[in-house]
């Protein structure tokens, strides 16, 4: 009888084993931006994401570390997963953009076991630790683990034309795909840059996003945002150009999407 009793908790060590290699070999090989990019093309076409929430909630920090090495996967995956939430809970509950400040700041997302704000996702992951109200110019001090295992290498000034946070103002919602992003990003920038700003060339005035006021040292202040203006053809010199700051329309203005 104990013999017998020996060899089925070696056998149940043995499967236990086996079971949870089986498993961490899945969760190392699952790809994580293909789950982003079905998350938010359900959220589009109206069809239920709780798997997929589910999903997320029981990845680990690990499992995504993994999963998401460069710059390209990380933006592409958070992006999708900022811009999709967005729609998810203010389609929900539209009411929760009454208090903005404390919408971006509330923890109400939950990746790999934690949950965590818009704020987190944008200013620590996508914008790797910058100070909310940092101008883009100052740097969070002491981020947790999460935040430094996830975020991004490189700032890239392009997200703020990907990020859509439910305004009328934003930028409309893209699937992103990280092969393709740097093509996606580019079209998009050019795509809201033109839309959004206005050149007068008597006046040598050029009227711009509050974007580029906002997160200033995103874009490399005044100095690189008329680079970037000259670069998507919205001004043709860099020269004697003034810049103002067109003010934002924050009204609610969900399910705005484009193809890039």
């Amino acid at each position: 009888m104990k013999s017998k009793t020996k060899y089925i908790r070696f056998f149940s060590i043995i499967l236990t084993i086996f079971l949870t290699n089986v498993y961490a070999s899945a969760q190392q090989g699952k790809d994580y931006n293909t789950l982003s990019e079905d998350f938010l093309s359900k959220i589009k076409n109206g069809e239920d994401v709780s798997a997929i929430q589910q999903e997320l909630a029981n990845s680990s920090l690990e499992d995504l570390e993994n999963a998401l090495r460069t710059d390209e996967e990380k933006l592409a995956f958070w992006v999708n997963i900022y811009n999709g939430y967005i729609q998810l809970i203010l389609s929900d509950t539209p009411e929760l953009y009454n208090d903005r400040r404390d919408f971006f700041s509330r923890e109400q997302i939950t990746i790999a076991g934690e949950t965590v704000s818009f704020a987190k996702i944008e200013h620590g992951i996508i914008r790797k630790s910058q100070w909310p109200l940092g101008l883009g110019l100052i740097r969070k001090w002491f981020p947790n683990k999460f935040e430094r295992k996830l975020r991004v290498d490189t700032r890239d000034y392009r997200v703020h034309f990907a990020l859509n946070c439910g305004a009328k103002d934003c930028p409309p919602v893209a699937i992103y795909n990280p092969k393709k992003l740097n093509e996606q990003f580019n079209k998009g920038t050019k795509e809201y840059l033109m839309k959004t700003s206005s050149y007068n060339s008597e006046s040598k005035n050029v009227a711009v996003t509050s974007l580029f006021n906002w997160f200033r040292g995103d874009f490399g202040c005044k100095k690189g945002v008329k680079k970037i203006l000259k670069a998507n053809n919205i001004i043709p010199t860099t020269k004697d150009i003034d810049i103002t700051y067109k003010n934002y329309d924050w009204t609610l203005d969900l399910d705005n999407w484009t193809n890039l």
